[in-house]
């Protein structure tokens, strides 16, 4: 199948397949002797599992890692649970910093009084000592 049919079929756009044989991700496909690229359904399979994984917020070399232990059928599945378990941890983390600013940009927005004058704690919050910001009142 040609790109625009893997890309279809695999969920992702026909740019990021480019991008993932350049990193390496995916192997570059044969080429039809028009020059095409020709996809099989090895590579779209390949291509819904990183994408799947891209969904997960898993960065490309935990990808490449989970691709590696995805073609070893000798691994053991402590290391797939292993690896996910500290991406839960640094979600986890990524939840928290959120919220913090969640928080912050809340209190910021209650302070404000969102008319007229040109007082605005918004402002006056973001160009504030950023330790400052985190302790709202």
């Amino acid at each position: 199948m040609n790109i625009g049919e893997a890309s279809k079929a695999g969920g992702v756009s026909q740019r990021m397949i480019r991008h993932y044989e350049q990193i390496g991700l995916i192997p570059e496909p044969v080429r039809r002797d028009s020059g095409y690229r020709d996809y099989g359904e090895q590579d779209v399979h390949r291509l819904r599992f990183i994408a799947n994984a891209r969904d997960l917020g898993f960065s490309v070399p935990e990808i490449k890692t989970l691709l590696d232990l995805w073609a070893n059928r000798e691994r053991a599945s402590a290391e797939v649970k292993n690896l996910a378990l500290r991406h839960i941890d640094e979600l986890d983390e990524k939840i928290a910093r959120l919220e913090t600013m969640r928080d912050t940009l809340r209190n910021l927005a209650r302070h404000c009084h969102g008319d007229e004058r040109p007082d605005c704690p918004i402002l006056h919050g973001l160009a504030a000592d950023p330790a400052s910001l985190s302790k709202g009142d």
